[in-house]
């Protein structure tokens, strides 16, 4: 039940480690470790590359595992650039879903404080949008996962603090980290996520300003993954992705139901379309723009 006082460290939590090169498929991993072998980044050409590694349900004494597979992927040549996210889970068991409407509080409260002090890119921002009272409405109307997504594009469904995770793994994500594969980085993002969850669950009211929600909570200031540049051709991309997919939304809709946009990318003879299913499966789709308008579509393989 909330609120209750929980020792930070004694929290369970897991992180997803996002990175570009190495040879994922042939890593060896920790017991409890998994490699998303989907979950593929943008190297510096645009070629998907890397993976997402991702820790089992661990505690804070358990840390020196991260440095152990860091040590791994680093020895296989993997790094993290600007495509790459840090994210945190962490357990709310302790006190069930009763802390799930004060976590929404504290989000709604801080949540640009902690944007702010783990210094989240720009172009990173459409991974973890804000949490807004139209949630917290919807969630006291409606007590599921469903009422905590957000509308838009499949990447922007998740908040950055994002409490739909409860009803899947029994937690709180935290997405705003930047990616890295610097331990240090890695396990003071962590400190700070558990700090955070248990004062929340502590009951404790958390600033909104940036430069003093660390303080309070015993978190380190600094020494959070730094922002990346982005290359020129990815903002382009980016630039071209809104202009045009608000011009073939309708098509979607008429020709795939229930999908969803979730890039674009130009290829020889058209436009390729990426697509997330309901059921999170990626199809991929070629339109052609005739005279006519918008209104050729073939489904591509692969």
């Amino acid at each position: 039940m909330w609120p209750k006082i929980v020792d930070w460290k004694e929290l369970a939590f897991g992180v997803e480690i996002e990175f570009v090169g190495g040879d994922p498929a042939q890593l060896a991993c920790l017991p409890g470790w998994v490699m998303s072998l989907e979950e593929k980044q943008l190297d510096e050409t645009g070629r998907a590359s890397g993976s997402e590694l991702k820790t089992p349900s661990i505690r804070w004494d358990d840390r020196q595992q991260i440095q152990t597979m860091l040590s791994r992927l680093k020895e296989q040549g993997a790094s993290a650039n600007w495509s790459c996210g840090l994210h945190v889970h962490v357990g709310l068991e302790l006190w069930g879903e009763s802390i799930l409407l004060p976590m929404m509080d504290a989000a709604l409260s801080c949540q640009e404080a902690m944007r702010s002090l783990l210094r989240t890119s720009a172009h990173r921002l459409i991974f973890c949008p804000p949490v807004t009272q139209e949630i917290r409405e919807r969630f006291i109307a409606n007590r599921c996962e469903e009422a905590l997504l957000r509308p838009g594009r499949p990447q922007s469904q998740r908040c950055g603090i994002n409490l739909a995770s409860w009803f899947y793994f029994g937690t709180v994500e935290i997405r705003y980290a930047n990616g890295t594969l610097c331990f240090k980085e890695i396990v003071n993002t962590i400190e700070l996520c558990l700090r955070f969850v248990a004062a929340v669950g502590a009951g404790h009211k958390l600033t909104c300003d940036p430069d003093g929600l660390a303080q309070p909570l015993g978190a380190p200031a600094e020494g959070y993954p730094p922002p990346l540049p982005v290359p020129r051709w990815y903002e382009e991309r980016v630039w071209l992705e809104e202009l045009l997919i608000p011009i073939l939304l309708p098509l979607i809709a008429e020709k795939v139901p229930g999908g969803e946009i979730h890039h674009l990318l130009p290829v020889p003879d058209g436009l390729l379309i990426a697509v997330e299913m309901p059921d999170s499966k990626m199809c991929k789709y070629v339109v052609c723009p005739p005279a006519t308008g918008w209104d050729r579509l073939r489904r591509m393989n692969g």
